[in-house]
């Protein structure tokens, strides 16, 4: 499978963990569907890990745990895609699973057939227990053509945690979005340290294979399976903007059952998704931070059609306020452009004087912007 833009969708881990059953599944596909999400983009169903038994079947076949999911992953998908929805599931590159369930090593080809079988449009495929001497790269080129020739068209989700050198050799596998950090956990801390770790790794992402930040919090507000601390909705709105500015797939973790009003509105911004699903997918360049420290992230992307957008992010806990030239987008003075702004979380229009951004920032939070080029006044 080819992805042009990154993939949206809800993921069962953050919040459920080995907590999974057929009912919520189905009452959150309903949600999905119902509540705008889905019409948003967010299109994918993923069960992640701890859905199977702990052993295989005479066939070499994995099974679906009866009591959790009593009419079968067949039913649970014919479901999900009754509600105009894709349906994903879960495996993993070493004997076991990270849960301890079967995975998917020497069974590649049989595991793609019978996720065929089911129905199964999108596979997280996750690194734990797998063979310490056998390199990442083939483990996953072999789900990748396991894939290929189910019969099927799968989303190929690696999940490698960017170990093992995985930006040198994701785009060999067929994967169409790879992991590049460690798991994320509910809490500012965990944003932060994740968003840190895309600088070196924006040359990689792309059409057809995008850098996965992790699975989203926004909502979780410390209840469920990764839960710490916490974030206040100002840290989730700015972990959502910068994981969309980042081109990052966007996965909600959250119980989409019981979303609040604040994480409706942050997880369906119209605008904020746009520049995530920009056609042009194009690589994100950070800015000078003048004065601000290491921890005011500034970021511009040239959009398709000529736009560009720009965000500016403060990862503090106390005020800060980002600088930028627009020399550094390429528009100096010199050539008799300006920009027009429009930020999209509050609305707030204006246009660029003396080539230079200047914008006070609350802590912890952050302002995007879609930017159009004009003449100077």
């Amino acid at each position: 499978m080819i992805k042009s833009t990154p993939p949206m969708g809800w993921n069962s881990w953050n919040t459920f963990g080995n907590d999974i059953h057929e009912q919520m599944i189905f009452e959150t596909a309903d949600v999905l569907a119902d509540s705008g999400l889905a019409a948003k983009g967010y299109e994918y169903l993923v069960i992640d890990d701890c859905w199977s038994l702990k052993e295989r079947d005479a066939a070499g076949r994995l099974v679906a745990d009866p009591v959790k999911f009593p009419h079968g992953m067949k039913a649970v998908a014919d479901y999900v895609h009754s509600k105009g929805l894709k349906f994903g599931m879960y495996s993993c590159a070493g004997n076991l699973t990270c849960a301890g369930y079967p995975g998917s090593f020497e069974h590649e080809f049989i595991d793609a057939e019978t996720f065929a079988s089911w129905g199964v449009d999108f596979l997280k495929y996750d690194y734990c227990y797998h063979s310490p001497i056998i390199p990442g790269q083939y483990l996953y080129r072999r789900m990748g053509l396991a894939l290929e020739n189910c019969g099927r068209d799968i989303l190929f989700s690696a999940c490698s945690w960017g170990v093992d050198e995985t930006h040198e050799w994701i785009k060999t596998t067929g994967a169409s979005m790879w992991r590049s950090t460690g798991d994320i956990a509910d809490s500012w801390e965990s944003v932060k340290n994740l968003a840190k770790q895309q600088e070196r790794l924006h040359p990689y992402l792309g059409h057809g294979c995008f850098n996965d930040m992790d699975m989203l919090i926004v909502g979780m507000y410390g209840k469920g399976n990764v839960a710490l601390t916490g974030c206040t909705d100002t840290q989730y709105k700015t972990h959502f903007s910068l994981w969309a500015f980042l081109s990052s797939p966007l996965m909600i973790g959250c119980d989409i059952r019981h979303m609040s009003q604040a994480t409706r509105q942050i997880l369906t911004n119209d605008e904020i998704i746009r520049i995530n699903q920009d056609p042009a997918c194009r690589q994100p360049f950070k800015l000078t931070s003048f004065w601000s420290g290491d921890d005011v992230l500034n970021y511009a992307r040239h959009l398709d059609g000529g736009d560009i957008a720009i965000g500016f992010f403060n990862l503090n806990d106390h005020p800060a306020t980002a600088r930028v030239n627009l020399d550094e987008m390429g528009l100096p003075h010199s050539t008799g452009k300006t920009l027009a702004m429009k930020e999209l979380w509050t609305g707030e229009q204006f246009t660029v004087t003396n080539s230079t951004i200047i914008k006070d920032l609350a802590p912890c939070d952050c302002a995007v912007y879609r930017a159009r080029i004009i003449d100077q006044p």
